[in-house]
């Protein structure tokens, strides 16, 4: 039943939300006085043609709310109601459902008779068993579909709709909801769930394939993320194939030209797998150095931990200690003195913690510092500037026997050999002995500059996460030690307050 049309719209006001927890106070048959709107549980705002949901923030122990029968045209205002369980917003003039993401409690959603066309925005409503959305504009019968995810559903009601009524949407529903117990206000019987699957069991079968299919892409999907993420952590992403060798003759048309001649190709293919072998090497090296890097920092923040907690039991022992101790002294100068040397020996401990992380954080960072010259000598063969400069090595040696192959094919050109195998227009671009040569030359330069890009990128990378993390670490620290000196002086002062009193 709506509103008469004759009453102009209005807005929620405190006299309109007074009125509303009073009248609930007697329906209830509550003692006064009145309670507060923050203690208020139910509240009831029917028939009074209300516009716009507003001033109701400060019912935060609100569990139902009833705004039926109104003008509302958009769902909002309700982000403080976190305690809501039931919420009717039956008759007013909706369109989208929208504004109840914070609404994680909510059990009970009531729709009905607005102008909604889209079941959406809904996915934080976990706990919904009940939802009601008869005589709206909804018109897609897949669009019911969102509803799965609740898996608490229980009670559905959808009659009304634009819905094609050939499908028989309440033996759809049967089908793709088999907890739900009732539709459309009536209990879903056997004789509804048998033809319901019966007539979809096609179709359900196909639905439940796609939707593994789905969830298996999903599963390989995070686990790509997770292990390129792992990867980037140790700054060796892409470096466990031939990604950096594909690199360095992308957007190179010369190379692209220079593996038509014939005995090129099979030149690259060498330097390919070559290249893939030294990346391998150190793909795995930088993942066995994260390894290790996160040992060391964890260790740090376990026993940083754990002297911050000691720091602190000890403190608290000495504290009630102290503190005890000062209500049997009566004289206000011993009481004084008796305080000042509390707050040193507490003062003295935070000191010590301080020193001994700063201690801690040193070592951090010569243990880092160490990992990182390591990964830089060249040792056993392994290290990254060894395997860049091999990867160099190997380049200048490709483009060697590159050059070898251009030469002979250039002769043969010159002295009009027909090389067999090579293309016309290939043929054609060897007439000119400085194209080639030139070629030669920028084919090189772009792949050492690849190469050199890896290698600076891999040490800078590395170089800002130390500096970061030791900033971090030390800001940390510093904030905290600060904090603490701060708590022990208020603390002094406190108990020096608690003396003058005592007079």
């Amino acid at each position: 039943m709506n509103p008469s049309p004759d009453q102009q719209p209005l807005l929620i006001t405190k006299e309109m939300l007074q009125e509303g927890v009073v009248h609930e106070s007697a329906t209830q048959h509550q003692r006064w006085p009145v309670p507060e709107f923050s203690e208020v549980l139910h509240l009831r705002l029917c028939y009074k043609n209300i516009e716009k949901i507003a001033q109701i923030w400060d019912f935060l122990s609100l569990v139902r709310l009833d705004l039926n029968c109104n003008l509302i045209e958009k769902i909002q205002g309700l982000g403080g109601l976190i305690n809501l369980t039931w919420l009717d917003l039956s008759f007013n003039k909706i369109e989208k459902i929208e504004g109840l993401e914070s609404l994680q409690k909510l059990e009970m959603l009531n729709l009905s008779d607005n102008r909604i066309s889209v079941i959406e925005n809904m996915d934080t409503l976990e706990n919904l068993t009940h939802f009601y959305l008869a005589n709206n504009l909804l018109g897609q019968l897949d669009n019911v579909l969102y509803l799965k995810k609740f898996k608490l559903l229980y009670d559905v009601s959808l009659f009304g709709n634009p819905l094609p009524e050939e499908e028989g949407y309440d033996f759809f529903i049967a089908a793709h909801f088999p907890n739900l117990r009732r539709i459309d206000f009536k209990v879903i019987d056997d004789d509804t769930k048998n033809g319901a699957s019966i007539r979809y069991a096609i179709a359900f079968d196909k639905m439940r394939r796609e939707e593994l299919q789905i969830q298996q892409a999903n599963e390989v999907q995070q686990r790509r993320e997770a292990q390129l993420k792992l990867h980037n952590d140790a700054f060796v992403e892409f470096l466990n194939g031939p990604s950096l060798f594909k690199s360095m003759f992308q957007d190179d048309p010369e190379a692209e030209t220079l593996h038509s001649v014939p005995g090129v190709a099979s030149l690259a293919l060498t330097f390919e797998h070559q290249m893939v072998e030294l990346c391998i090497q150190l793909f795995e090296t930088g993942m066995a150095d994260h390894k290790q890097r996160e040992t060391e920092v964890n260790s740090f923040f376990s026993h940083q931990n754990k002297a911050e907690r000691d720091c602190q039991q000890k403190s608290s022992q000495m504290l009630d200690k102290g503190t005890e101790d000062l209500r049997e002294v009566l004289d206000e100068d011993i009481r004084e003195v008796r305080i000042e040397r509390l707050c040193s020996s507490i003062l003295k401990l935070e000191v010590e913690l301080f020193s001994q992380l700063e201690d801690e954080i040193q070592k951090l960072n010569t243990s880092l510092s160490d990992m990182a010259d390591n990964f830089s000598k060249t040792v056993h063969a392994t290290y990254p500037f060894l395997i860049f400069a091999q990867c160099r090595d190997l380049e200048d040696e490709y483009n060697q026997k590159v050059r070898q192959v251009a030469v002979a094919t250039l002769e043969k050109v010159a002295m009009e050999t027909e090389v067999e195998d090579m293309p016309v227009d290939v043929t054609m671009l060897f007439a000119d002995k400085d194209i080639v040569m030139d070629a030669l030359v920028t084919s090189h330069d772009n792949h050492l500059v690849r190469i050199n890009d890896r290698e600076t990128e891999l040490v800078t990378r590395f170089t800002s996460w130390k500096v970061n993390l030791f900033k971090g670490i030390q800001s940390t620290e510093l904030a905290r030690h600060r904090m603490r000196i701060s708590e022990i002086h208020r603390y002094g002062d406190y108990l020096k307050e608690q003396v003058v009193k005592l007079q």
